[in-house]
């Protein structure tokens, strides 16, 4: 009987001094094995597993919906940028003592600036568009333009969905946007009345001027603002038309960086060789992206909460964990384990939850962004409703871009706020007292 006592008393030595030396190791194969353990509920621990599993739910759901916003409002700019970059000049350059009566030979030389891929003479004004349907008319933009230098816009020339550029080369046709067309009934080969209000000079006064012309192409580059408020016409006619003849309003200037504008001022403003006024994109479109930038931040913040509210739920969970273990801990610490392996064991716990909940987000995110397009078109469909309108939003489909460093950011920031959160319930289970735990076992 001594003989079994004995072997009884060496075999609980040889299991403490096994945890003892297993223990003695930072994250050894031992403190993985009871965190892993832990994580598989029973059915006991029904609640706690429910817990968990919310809080992974919400750590998945947080990450994928900061990357699928993120990449939506990055995609949302980028499309914005590069089309209204491709149908505006990066530079306006504008007259200051003289009209712009050279601007062939104005042109030519500015063209010839190092970093300057093309400039166009231009001549714009505000007309009322109306068709054969009746009771149609629109606000436009009238905007002239030689023919071959509208062949060097590919937003416009590669994008004609009907007609073709042959009556707008011979001087006849105007181009008009695809939802201009629509809205007014206007087929290529059909007549579009434009009425400016700054026209003929009579002894009356001045009255407004109405003329017809026909309409050689239609184009559609995407953005509703252009393709429902734009009309091309050949610059000879536009002057005509606007009573500037022989002068055009302004040159716009296309570079091959846009983002380097301001390092092209002085050798414009050289080759000019005259006082001009030069603005770039970036001054004309100033409010309209910093609110963009604004609304960016923003969300990024308010939709931060949402993984914190899931961290917190990991706190809950583990609290709780911590406190249905008690009796585990306990016995732990007196077969050997000591306060930084048991500390370990609910912080491994904790962040394993975090890890597998962010990188799941990160999936989810990466599925999404790669099929917005249909998501978008289906739940449209489900819903009988137009989600991301582009009459509201300019675009035609809803873009997205995912960012390398911002969705390195969101998981960094979800696996910070989520090994933060096992941090005080990990510190409170190695900080448990045995013998007030087995006391009222």
């Amino acid at each position: 009987m001594a003989a079994v006592q004995e072997g009884k008393g060496q075999s609980g030595e040889g299991v403490s001094a096994a945890i003892k030396m297993a223990s003695s190791k930072p994250f050894s194969a031992f403190e993985r094995l009871v965190a892993w353990r832990y994580l598989r509920a029973r059915r006991r621990e029904a609640f706690i597993s429910v817990i968990a599993g919310f809080s992974f739910a919400g750590i998945m759901l947080g990450v994928a919906t900061l990357i699928i916003v993120m990449a939506v409002m990055n995609g949302f700019r980028t499309e914005l940028i590069s089309r209204m970059l491709g149908m505006n000049g990066h530079i306006v350059l504008q007259p200051i003592d003289s009209p712009l009566s050279d601007y062939p030979e104005l042109a030519k030389k500015i063209a010839a600036v190092p970093g300057v891929t093309m400039a166009l003479p231009i001549v714009e004004g505000q007309v009322f568009a109306s068709g054969r349907s009746v009771g149609s008319g629109t606000g436009a933009i009238v905007r002239g333009i030689r023919a071959d230098d509208l062949v060097k816009i590919p937003e416009v020339a590669n994008n004609i969905k009907a007609g073709d550029l042959v009556g707008y080369a011979a001087g006849d046709g105007v181009l008009i946007g695809q939802r201009m067309a629509n809205s007014l009934g206007i087929m290529p080969g059909d007549s579009i009345s434009l009425l400016a209000p700054e026209g003929d000079v009579t002894p009356m006064g001045t009255s407004p001027r109405i003329k017809a012309y026909k309409v050689s192409g239609i184009f559609e580059v995407g953005m509703s603002e252009y393709d429902s408020g734009i009309i091309f016409m050949p610059l000879e006619e536009a002057q005509l038309y606007f009573n500037v003849e022989g002068i055009v309003q302004n040159i716009e200037i296309f570079v091959q960086h846009p983002d380097r504008v301001e390092d092209l001022r002085e050798p414009i403003e050289t080759a000019a060789d005259r006082q001009v006024y030069l603005t770039d994109w970036r001054q004309r479109h100033q409010s309209f992206f910093s609110a963009l930038q604004v609304e960016r931040n923003v969300m990024f913040m308010i939709l931060t909460l949402i993984v914190l509210v899931a961290a917190l739920n990991i706190i809950s969970g583990l609290i709780m964990l911590v406190k249905d273990k008690g009796s585990d801990i306990a016995i732990l610490r007196t077969m050997g384990a000591t306060s930084g392996a048991i500390m370990r064991i609910f912080f491994m716990t904790g962040a394993a939850i975090g890890t597998v909940g962010t990188f799941a987000g990160v999936l989810l995110g990466v599925i999404v962004c790669l099929n917005i397009e249909s998501i978008r078109s289906f739940f449209s469909w489900v819903s009988g409703t137009v989600i991301f309108d582009p009459e509201l939003y300019f675009l035609s489909q809803l873009p997205a871009e995912m960012n390398v460093s911002e969705t390195l950011s969101v998981v960094i920031m979800a696996l910070t706020l989520s090994f933060l959160a096992t941090i005080f319930p990990a510190w409170r289970a190695s900080r448990l007292d045995p013998v007030q735990a087995l006391r009222y076992e």
